[in-house]
């Protein structure tokens, strides 16, 4: 079974005041995400932004979503060059997720100037040195959501690193070894794996 993505309506009254947005909106900053600048080629132009929302949509085939702001430069270009990278970063590379999401920062190939890179082979898009993966997509389409644009591409070529990673969560930036959860053994379940 399957629905379509479409508004629902409430009659509750607290969801809908400013309050209710207000925790709405702060809950969803408890969804732990990776890190990533996304790079864009289109003929001469250059062009770099950071988000927080890349997930995977699909595995077969491999395509990964991107959440941008609707109207952003990037998308349109994205959609115009029909393919752009995916820079994954490392937990070391904060300062680079603070550049590609300043509106201030240069225009073009300059916003590139001085920072270590290289092109990719099907892209052509940069690639940022020390990501703790690349992915290198076809533009599979854009749905428009609400004040967002969803980028969606397939994967065409994928180079992953090693290290820790850069995540956002609860408003801020974050980085360290992740502690894995101790596998309680085999024979136990929780509630929500129980079989029905």
């Amino acid at each position: 079974m399957s629905t379509a993505l479409r508004p629902r309506t409430g009659s509750a009254a607290g969801h809908r005041s400013p309050e209710g947005r207000l925790r709405r909106r702060r809950a969803l900053y408890h969804l732990a995400a990776p890190v990533a600048v996304l790079t864009v080629r289109h003929g001469d132009v250059l062009h770099g932004t950071t988000v927080s929302t890349v997930s995977t949509v699909s595995r077969e085939p491999l395509l990964l979503g991107a959440s941008l702001r609707r109207g952003s430069q990037f998308a349109e270009l994205a959609v115009a060059a029909g393919r752009y990278a995916v820079n994954v970063l490392a937990g070391d590379q904060a300062r680079l997720a603070r550049y590609f999401a300043d509106g201030s920062r240069p225009e073009g190939a300059a916003q590139f100037a001085g920072l270590a890179w290289e092109t990719g082979p099907y892209a052509h898009a940069p690639l940022l040195d020390g990501a703790l993966a690349h992915y290198t997509c076809r533009l599979f389409g854009t749905t428009p959501l609400g004040g967002q644009e969803v980028l969606i591409g397939h994967v065409t070529h994928a180079v992953v690193g090693e290290g820790d990673p850069l995540l956002s969560y609860t408003g801020g930036l974050f980085s360290g070894p992740l502690t894995p959860v101790r596998d309680p053994g085999a024979g136990s379940q929780t509630r929500k794996e129980t079989p029905t």
